[in-house]
């Protein structure tokens, strides 16, 4: 079975949960931006939680299919539609051979992800089929979804029509979105009072927010503690030596605007990292729209640790609520 692509909405991509174990290669994790969307998607038509679906920003694509199959589509609230009947979001419904599944306008959040019974099924590349667009790998052609492209999609398993995700299992960034933060290796090198004007201070999203990282803008910048350069690092106070980038590490690039690393950064450079997005909260930037207030929360690693927990009952609960 096939679908092929009447139109590619915006930076649409392959992507599934991504290819761990090459970061040290300097190859990202990659994967759904949202992977809690993902999954539940995908638990929605049958599939591996794991398997690939695709992902669309701000704008969803226009998919004709060849064959029946079970769809479901989480994440953002963009309205839904099968040959122009609107279907119900975090919900499993059919699409016959011959219709075409399109999407209104984006109401809130940013991203959807579109789950089809047997998952898209184009080669791996490094244990993975997820976009990595930068390195050309994984996907269709390293790239995200063009016109007239047809997607493979491989073998279905039994699904419920009608079967959806709970309300309160559908986590969504709350207004202003609160991002809790473990402070990090460098926050020595800022002072205590730009320490808690970080937390204070209201930011807004930055226009610059994609796959690899969300800038942040409006706060007060932050002041460093004098220090003499050591060899490496260059003159600017925000500059370190090269260190190793974790997921979700806040750079403050001369201090004026934080920028959260997400699936497709770097794994490594001469930014301090004021601290990291704990592991819990790195979907809820995924769906953060440029403009969107939001306030970053200090927490200590047993906080970190008992989100950690939180989010893992979630997922629990959804499979349940699933079986």
């Amino acid at each position: 079975m096939a679908i092929k692509v009447l139109h590619p909405g915006l930076a649409t991509s392959i992507q599934d949960l991504g290819r761990p174990g090459y970061f040290h290669l300097g190859i990202p994790l990659g994967g759904a931006m949202d992977r809690l969307a993902l999954k539940a998607a995908n638990l929605l038509v049958g599939n591996d939680e794991g398997a690939a679906g695709l992902e669309a920003v701000f704008i969803g694509p226009k998919l004709e299919f060849e064959k029946d199959a079970m769809v479901a589509v989480t994440g953002a609230d963009m309205p839904i539609k099968v040959d122009g009947e609107e279907k119900p979001g975090w919900t499993a419904f059919k699409v016959k051979a011959g219709q075409v599944l399109t999407f209104d306008y984006l109401k809130t959040g940013a991203r959807i992800y579109i789950a089809i019974s047997g998952g898209i099924d184009v080669p791996l590349a490094l244990g993975s089929r997820s976009t990595y667009a930068i390195g050309a790998l994984g996907g269709l052609n390293g790239r995200p979804l063009a016109a007239g492209d047809d997607l493979p999609v491989g073998q279905a398993r039994s699904a419920v029509e009608g079967k959806s995700i709970p309300e309160v299992l559908r986590r969504r960034p709350g207004m202003p979105a609160e991002l809790r933060v473990l402070p990090g290796l460098y926050w020595h090198r800022i002072t205590e009072e730009a320490g808690r004007n970080f937390f204070e201070d209201t930011w807004k999203v930055a226009p610059e927010a994609d796959r690899m990282g969300y800038r942040f803008r409006g706060g007060r910048k932050l002041d460093f503690v004098d220090r003499t350069p050591p060899f490496g690092a260059g003159s600017d106070p925000s500059n370190i030596v090269d260190s190793c980038y974790p997921y979700g590490s806040i750079q403050v690039p001369s201090g004026t605007e934080p920028i959260i690393l997400h699936r497709d950064a770097v794994s490594g450079g001469g930014y301090f990292m004021l601290g990291t997005v704990i592991s819990a909260d790195m979907d809820l930037i995924g769906q953060l729209q440029p403009h969107t207030p939001t306030r970053f929360v200090q927490v200590t690693m047993e906080e970190a640790l008992t989100a950690r927990k939180a989010r893992q009952a979630v997922l629990a609960s959804l499979r349940e609520a699933l079986a």
